[in-house]
């Protein structure tokens, strides 16, 4: 009778670990899709909401920054369309940030019975916001119209740039959420740091109105070229672009992940124990 040799090998999972999420893509998706039903789920005005946000927040930065403090918009964009462009960017940062940020802690129960690479799932949690992304771009269209003012042929780099706000969001996203499941106090961190980012960056106002000698500290927040890049995008050529500001902001943002995964790898083997 033929019998079969089982051989465990030490870190033979870590080296497997890539190829493993693409072996648990099905639950990738699982996740996903249980995330976005879980969002709408019993509410009021359901997907409604990823454009009430956005909207009301437009209404009170320009009325605030652009009536009252009468700041420059340095663009031919209407001021709400100038305020709207740079809350898709950041409302998809900020609920990416949330979201994954508090995925672990939400899974507990899965992540103590079964093994699977872990990165799953705050990843899925990104696609709720891919979602609402999408929903609050179609806003954007009906302000065009609206407004009477449309794109130029920039907008066909506006992928490219949503990509640099996935870089930047998961990067932060995976730090806190590996850190919130030692730290449970880190979920008070979380609203913060999204109130303060939004008010460091160029939401409520156009990056040109920014100092020389204060660009460089200026754009070490990711979000400030991303933001201005979705304005280029939307707006036409007319919206300065601050090219070494990119660079600066890329960096960042590509040093974020980084550290983002390696904090989160280093800790992922003590998830099970501690949640």
């Amino acid at each position: 009778m033929q019998t079969e040799e089982i051989i465990i090998k030490p870190g033979l999972s870590k080296k497997n670990y890539w190829r493993d999420i693409w072996r648990y893509r099905e639950l990738f998706y699982i996740l996903s899709w249980r995330d976005i039903k879980v969002r709408y789920k019993q509410t009021f005005i359901g997907a409604a909401w990823s454009i009430v946000r956005p909207l009301f927040t437009m209404l009170v930065f320009t009325f605030v920054f652009g009536h009252i403090a009468k700041l420059p918009s340095n663009t031919s964009a209407p001021y709400a369309i100038m305020v709207y462009a740079a809350l898709l960017p950041w409302q998809f940062f900020s609920t990416a940030l949330v979201e994954s940020s508090n995925s672990l802690i939400g899974n507990s129960g899965l992540i103590s019975k079964v093994y699977f690479p872990r990165l799953i799932i705050p990843a899925s949690s990104f696609i709720t916001s891919i979602v609402d992304f999408l929903i609050s771009l179609g806003l954007m269209l009906v302000l065009f119209v609206y407004f009477d003012y449309y794109p130029s042929w920039q907008i066909i780099f506006l992928p490219l740039v949503l990509l640099g706000a996935l870089i930047a969001s998961l990067g932060l996203g995976l730090y806190i959420t590996a850190l919130n499941v030692k730290y449970r106090d880190f979920r008070f961190v979380i609203p913060f740091i999204v109130q303060l980012g939004l008010y460091i960056s160029p939401v409520g106002f156009n990056s040109g109105i920014i100092a020389d000698k204060h660009l460089f500290f200026y754009y070490l927040n990711p979000m400030a070229s991303i933001i201005d890049g979705f304005r280029w995008c939307l707006l036409g050529g007319d919206q300065v672009i601050y090219v070494e500001g990119i660079w600066i902001s890329s960096t960042v943002a590509v040093a974020m992940l980084t550290i983002g995964i390696y904090q989160f790898r280093k800790m992922e083997k003590t998830f099970a124990d501690i949640i």
